[in-house]
Parts: structure tokens; sequence; C-alpha cells
């Protein structure tokens, strides 16, 4: 009798052994898979390293010169260290119409989005780099759910330019 209760118990114990392996595993995998954005000056220096989450989706936000409103670009984590713009989004119709020459008509934004209007971009456009212009009059913010934006003009000097965003390699 003692020895079926003593193979239950052992039993048991290699079950929860193994469910702590294949939990401990999975943590892992869905850590390493996180993508991970970096804000560097044209120098090198790195002023930021932000984690996505795992959707990979970020935006930068900006208020364009021209009509003085808000507008985004918004972005997605591709293979390797790509960065791919996969929509546009602003509060005017024209500036999607006047200063991205969309070829598809815009789309009034859905319920919740911040912005008014939603467009496609006119071509694909995938970088590794992508250098922002940090000055105060575009206002450049980086957006990325769950985390506070960063208004990327208040991170660099008066005589700075520009930041450059990439992916950290995986």
């Amino acid at each position: 009798m003692k020895d079926r209760w003593r193979a239950r118990r052992s039993g048991l114990a290699i079950m929860l052994a193994v469910a702590a392996i294949a939990g401990l595993a999975w943590i892992t995998a869905s850590a390493a898979v996180t993508p991970v954005l970096v804000i560097r000056l044209p120098d090198g220096t790195r002023l930021a390293r932000i984690s996505l989450g795992a959707d990979g989706e970020f935006a930068l936000r900006y208020r364009n010169s021209l009509y003085g409103s808000l507008a985004e670009e918004r972005f997605v984590a591709g293979p390797g260290r790509q960065m791919d713009l996969v929509q546009l989004a602003a509060d005017e119709l024209a500036v999607l119409e006047e200063y991205y020459a969309i070829d598809e008509p815009a789309r009034p934004a859905p319920g919740g989005d911040p912005r008014s209007w939603t467009a496609d971009p006119r071509q694909p456009v995938s970088l590794e780099t992508l250098v922002v212009a940090a000055t105060d009059l575009g206002e450049r913010t980086l957006l990325v759910e769950g985390r506070s934006a960063v208004e990327l003009w208040r991170l660099v000097e008066d005589g700075a330019a520009s930041v450059i965003l990439e992916l950290e390699a995986p």
C-alpha cells in the first residue's frame, strides 16, 4: 500500500516540476520577443530604452506646422530590427490628404482613437533607423500604449535638432 502512495507522490512531484519548467520556458520566451525601442542622439548617446510590449506598436505624434493640429505616424516592429509604418492619423483631414498625399480616401477614426481621421500610408515604409526632428515646434512625442508619453524635444539640448529611434537587436 505504501508503494502505491509513494508512486502517486512521485508522479505528482514530476508533474509539478514539468509544469514549473514549462511555465518558466513560456515566460522566458515571452520576454525574449518583446521589442525594445532605443532613443539615441546622433553621436550615439542613449537617451532612453522603451519596451514596446508584445504587439510591437508605437506612434510618433507631432503638431503639424501648417495646420497647428495633431497628427500621428503609427508603426509596428517588424522582422529583425525593422520599423514598419502601418497607419497615419490626424485631427485634420487635410493633413492626410495634402501633407501625406494619400492615395486612398481617409476614414473617420474608430471610437476611442484620439485622432479624428486615419489613412493607410501611400507606399510601404520599413526602416531600421528613424531620424526624428526633436524640436519644440513640432512637439514630437513617442507614444507606447501602457507607458507615459515621451516628449522627444525635451530629451535634447537646444542645439540638438534630432534623435534616432532604433529597435534593439534581439
